[in-house]
């Protein structure tokens, strides 16, 4: 028996993040799930309601963040058992990648005319969405942006 080759996309997908990442999170449905989580929408029903989402793929997106633990599922009534659906710190770390591909979409999509606009709950103001080196403190323009591997 000859031993299987392996391919360059073979090696990408067991090493890079961004294809592992996409493995879990990117697909449509996730994605806009995960929006709703981030608006406080945390019940099966209102999830269901508020994406127009079929209950057979709104029921296999959430098994899907819930075994790889971004969201947590909360039991919040006994007398027939119902639960919500909870970020977890690993779900909120992914707060920046939905702000970015709403940014994205906002200057892309809709024409640079967001519809809704971000904002600090504490004082009112706009956030932006920015690179930023932590050693000389500039903002990083894309092009600038390099990859080292980590030994």
């Amino acid at each position: 028996m000859q031993p299987v080759a392996t391919t360059a996309r073979d090696e990408d997908r067991a090493t890079s993040t961004i294809v592992q990442t996409l493995d879990i999170i990117g697909d449509r449905w996730t994605l806009l799930i995960l929006r709703s989580a981030f608006r406080g929408v945390r019940r099966f029903s209102e999830i269901q309601r508020d994406l127009d989402i079929a209950k057979n793929l709104l029921a296999d997106r959430l098994s899907r963040l819930v075994d790889n633990d971004i969201l947590e599922k909360v039991q919040y009534q006994d007398r027939p058992a119902r639960y919500e659906y909870h970020l977890t710190a690993k779900g909120r770390d992914l707060s920046p990648a939905l702000v970015a591909f709403m940014h994205w979409g906002d200057r892309w999509c809709a024409g640079g005319d967001a519809p809704t606009t971000l904002v600090h709950d504490a004082c009112g103001s706009a956030l932006e969405h920015s690179v930023r080196c932590p050693s000389c403190k500039t903002e990083v323009d894309p092009t600038h942006i390099r990859s080292r591997e980590n030994t």
